[in-house]
C-alpha cells in the first residue's frame, strides 16, 4: 500500500472517530430512533411548533450519522479497490481509489469542521447582507464582486439564494444588496464572512490604470423562526414604502410595494423590495429585522458586540478581515487567522472554505488538529 493512501486513510479514520465522539454515536442512534417513532405517530402535528422543531432535530441527527456511515462505507470499498489495483499492477486503478480517497478526506476535513457548528443559531438559514464602502463606482463595483462570490460558494454548496434587496450603483455594481441563504447550517458558515473586505487592484475605471484600493462590508445574521421569541414595539418603528428598482418596459413596478423599515431605539434597518405585495414584503422586512436583532444577542452573549459595531462604524482602513490583492501581486489574505492564497480568482469564484474552516476553528478556541486532540 503506498505512503499517500495509508496517509489518506488515517486522516479519514481520525476525522470519522471526532465525528462519532461529538455525536456521542450510541446516544445519537438511540435518540434517532425515538424520533422516527415519534414520527409515526398521527398525533405528531396537532402541535405543528413542535413537530417541526422534532422534524428539524432528525433531520439534523439523520444527516450526521448518515454522513459517517457513507464515508466508512466508501473508504473500505476504496482501500479495498487500492489493494486489488496494487496487487495487479494496475496503475490507472490505483489512481482512482487514490482520487477517491483525496474527495473523500476534504469531505471529512469539512464534516469535522461543521462538527464543531455548535452556536444556538448555527443550523439556521442566514441573511447575508453586502455594502459598498466609500469610493463611489470602485466600491460599488467591489460590492457586487462580493455578492457574486458568496453566490458561487453558495451555489457549489447545495445552498438556495433568494434575493431580498439591492440598490444599484450609479454607473455600476451596487450600493447594497442583501440575500437569503438557505441550506443546513448556513449561518453557522457564513458567520465567518461577517466584517469589512479590502480590494487591491488596477482599476477598470481609470483612464490611467492606476491602483485602487476600495472596501466593501459583509454582514450575517441567521433566519429566526417562530420558536424564538423577539419582541418588538410597533411604536419603536419607521416604516417608508417606496418603488423597487427592476427593468423597465411592461415590468417596471408602477406600485409603492417596497418597504423599508427603521428600529428607532437601535437604528437597525431593513428592506425588501422582491414581491410585488407590500404585505408581503412587509411580513420578509419584519423577518429580517427580527433577526437582526436576535443576532445582537448573540453577539452581546459572545461579548463582541463592541467590536462589531465599532467595526460597522468605518467601511475603511484598520478595520478590514481579510485583503484580496489583485495588483502588482496576486493574494487574498484573511488577517485574523493568517490563511492565505495565492490564487484570488478561485476565491472571488467562491473557493471560500479554507478561510471559514479557519475562522470557525479560530472562533470555537482551538485549530483543527487541537480539535482532535481533544476528541481523542
Amino acid at each position: 500500500m503506498s505512503a499517500e493512501t495509508e496517509a489518506l486513510n488515517e486522516q479519514i479514520r481520525q476525522s470519522v472517530a471526532l465525528l462519532r465522539r461529538h455525536l456521542d454515536w450510541d446516544a445519537a442512534i438511540g435518540r434517532l430512533a425515538e424520533l422516527n417513532n415519534q414520527v409515526e405517530d398521527p398525533a405528531l402535528w396537532n402541535d405543528a411548533a413542535a413537530a417541526q422543531k422534532l422534524m428539524r432535530e432528525r433531520t439534523r441527527l439523520a444527516g450526521g450519522i448518515e454522513g459517517v456511515q457513507r464515508l466508512e462505507r466508501e473508504v473500505a470499498d476504496a482501500m479495498e479497490l487500492a489493494e486489488l489495483a496494487e496487487a495487479e499492477n494496475d496503475a490507472s486503478m490505483v489512481a482512482d481509489a487514490v482520487r477517491s480517497l483525496r474527495a473523500m478526506a476534504d469531505e471529512s476535513k469539512r464534516r469535522e469542521i461543521e462538527s464543531l457548528l455548535s452556536g444556538e443559531a448555527d443550523g439556521n438559514d442566514a441573511f447575508l447582507e453586502v455594502n459598498a464602502g466609500a469610493g463611489g463606482t470602485e466600491a460599488q463595483d467591489w460590492a457586487e464582486m462580493l455578492l457574486r462570490m458568496y453566490s458561487r460558494w453558495a451555489e457549489q454548496h447545495g445552498y438556495k439564494l433568494t434575493l431580498i434587496e439591492e440598490s444599484q450603483g450609479e454607473q455600476a455594481g451596487l450600493k447594497s444588496a442583501t440575500v437569503q441563504v438557505s441550506g443546513p447550517n448556513a449561518y453557522g458558515w457564513l458567520k465567518t464572512e461577517a466584517g469589512v473586505h479590502r480590494l487591491v487592484r488596477i482599476s477598470p475605471f481609470d483612464s490611467a490604470a492606476r491602483r485602487q484600493t476600495s472596501f466593501a462590508s459583509v454582514w450575517v445574521y441567521p433566519v429566526v423562526d417562530d420558536t424564538i421569541e423577539i419582541e418588538i414595539n410597533e411604536a419603536d418603528l419607521k416604516v417608508d414604502t417606496f418603488r423597487a428598482s427592476g427593468a423597465g418596459g411592461q415590468h417596471v413596478n408602477k406600485t409603492e410595494s417596497a418597504i423599508r423599515i427603521t428600529h428607532v431605539p437601535t437604528g437597525i434597518i431593513v428592506a425588501c423590495q422582491t414581491d410585488r405585495s407590500q404585505h408581503r414584503n412587509r411580513a420578509t422586512a419584519m423577518g429580517m429585522l427580527k433577526a437582526r436583532m436576535y443576532e445582537a444577542e448573540l453577539q452581546r452573549r459572545e461579548a463582541a458586540s463592541a467590536a462589531t459595531e465599532a467595526a460597522k462604524t468605518d467601511i475603511g482602513w484598520g478595520h478590514q478581515i481579510r485583503s484580496y490583492v489583485l495588483a502588482p501581486y496576486q493574494m487574498v489574505k484573511d488577517l485574523r487567522t493568517g490563511v492565505e492564497t495565492g490564487n484570488p480568482d478561485a476565491v472571488l469564484d467562491g473557493s471560500l472554505d479554507d478561510f471559514m474552516a479557519a475562522s470557525l476553528a479560530a472562533r470555537v478556541g482551538a485549530t483543527r488538529s487541537e480539535a482532535s486532540a481533544t476528541a481523542n
